[in-house]
């Protein structure tokens, strides 16, 4: 029985990985492998229940779901209503330099409270109208798939695998940014610098449009006014945010700070349509009901089924010996167990990476000695696998959503990230994990 559900897992994440050859959506996939592990394994325990098995992993996966949902609507609402058109307005030099530490900067701190792939999107945008020359525009776009990426690194909020490892309990909102910040900033500066030497002179603007015009532009595709597009931003953005402090306060489990924060902003959006009936009519655009048809459900169904396949491979206790097997075969080295899974996360999603790491390994109490001390709360391990998991995946433009979002958007070539990008996020990656090892000595 066991046996089966490891060949299911491994065929069904072969297929997932080989999505472009197979042209099988990989959340279809994920949706049967889940689904059909688990049912080889109740079959195998005919003197188990679904109550007592079955139901707590459906609990504990759904808690990311509901909290992937809220956010993702959430973040939907503000962009749909101009929320991020200030990032254009912000962006108004033409030093190649000074626009790419703007552009890194703006791009690591939204990271840090949307999703990376959100933040790659509304960046790519801005930069298309911001640089003309291709050769500039690539490079532009490079760092903002290795700023997003480190800056959902150090955020409970800011990547779904930091988001999983918070909600199960393994890292607190204030240890994973005061462990992770200094590392992340690494990660994405050292590149940011290198890059910082290629660019010379002035960039070539491809926006035209005299900001009268532009103001006009904004009005039309956005109708709210200013003031409601500034408020539904901070709602947004300030109310993300502050949904750690939200559990810290009710204990309440992070999902229900996101439907609450979700219902705030739905309830002020309804208030300004109204008063304003014209809006009606913009029933997809403007209104949350609306909005809600353009979330993108493939992906939340990814994440349903591979937490299901995990959730059943963990209770065949396979993931266990493997953690096993890799802390004897690295001599419980934290450091080199993370760092492979990182690596790891380049080639083949950190979803489910993360997920298997999380049941190879339980959360030892504060007390523990010796080596256990790594996996306690906050722990070396934890902290490691949310850096390493998070900025991983910048090695290769495949490697992550953010990397696929600029590939597609921008038309980069695998061959060309990897002869341009690949070596300085490398470079990126192995700077945060010495200043890890460093801050953890100080």
């Amino acid at each position: 029985m066991t046996l089966l559900i490891i060949l299911i897992f491994l065929i069904g994440y072969l297929c997932i990985v080989m999505e472009s050859v197979t042209k099988v959506n990989k959340s279809a996939v994920a949706l049967f492998m889940g689904v059909t592990c688990w049912a080889i394994y109740m079959m195998g325990h005919p003197d188990l229940s679904a109550e007592d098995v079955f139901l707590p992993c459906v609990g504990e996966t759904c808690e990311t779901i509901l909290f992937l949902m809220g956010a993702m609507t959430i973040v939907e609402v503000v962009d749909s209503n101009g929320g991020f058109s200030f990032v254009s307005r912000y962006l108004r030099t033409t030093h190649a330099r000074v626009l790419l530490w703007e552009i890194v900067c703006i791009t690591f701190i939204l990271s840090a409270l949307l999703d990376n792939m959100t933040t790659s999107i509304v960046m790519a945008m801005v930069l298309k109208k911001l640089v003309a020359d291709r050769k500039q525009r690539l490079l532009y776009a490079g760092m903002i798939v290795l700023a997003a990426n480190s800056g959902g690194a150090f955020s409970p909020i800011g990547d779904v695998t930091t988001i999983m490892l918070w909600i199960k309990g393994c890292v607190s909102t204030q240890g994973i940014i005061g462990n992770l910040f200094l590392p992340s900033v690494a990660s994405v500066v050292v590149p940011a610098a290198i890059v910082s030497f290629w660019l010379k002179g002035e960039v070539k603007t491809t926006d035209t449009i005299v900001p009268d015009d532009k103001e006009k532009l904004l009005a039309t595709r956005y109708p709210f006014s200013r003031k409601s597009k500034h408020a539904i931003f901070f709602i947004g953005v300030v109310g993300l945010a502050l949904v750690p402090a939200f559990r810290s306060l009710t204990g309440l489990p992070p999902f229900a700070g996101i439907m609450a924060l979700l219902s705030i902003l739905w309830i002020f959006t309804e208030l300004i349509i109204r008063r304003n009936k014209h809006l009606l009519a913009l029933d997809t655009q403007v209104r949350v009901s609306g909005i809600l048809r353009k979330i993108d459900m493939s992906t939340i169904l990814f994440f349903l089924g591979i937490l299901f396949a995990v959730g059943a491979l963990g209770k065949t206790g396979t993931l266990t010996q493997v953690g096993g097997w890799l802390s004897t075969t690295f001599h419980g080295d934290v450091y080199a167990v993370n760092g492979i899974i990182g690596i790891l996360s380049s080639v083949v999603d950190n979803v489910p990476l993360v997920a298997s790491a999380m049941g190879m390994y339980s959360i030892e109490p504060s007390s523990a000695t010796g080596m256990l001390q790594n996996f306690t709360q906050d722990g070396d391990f934890w902290n490691l696998l949310a850096y390493c998991a998070g900025t991983g995946g910048s090695i290769l433009i495949i490697g992550s959503a953010a990397g696929v979002v600029i590939m597609g958007m921008e038309h980069i070539t695998f061959g060309w990230y990897l002869r341009h990008f690949t070596w300085l996020a490398l470079t990126g990656y192995l700077s945060g994990i010495v200043i890890y090892h460093l801050q953890s000595l100080f």
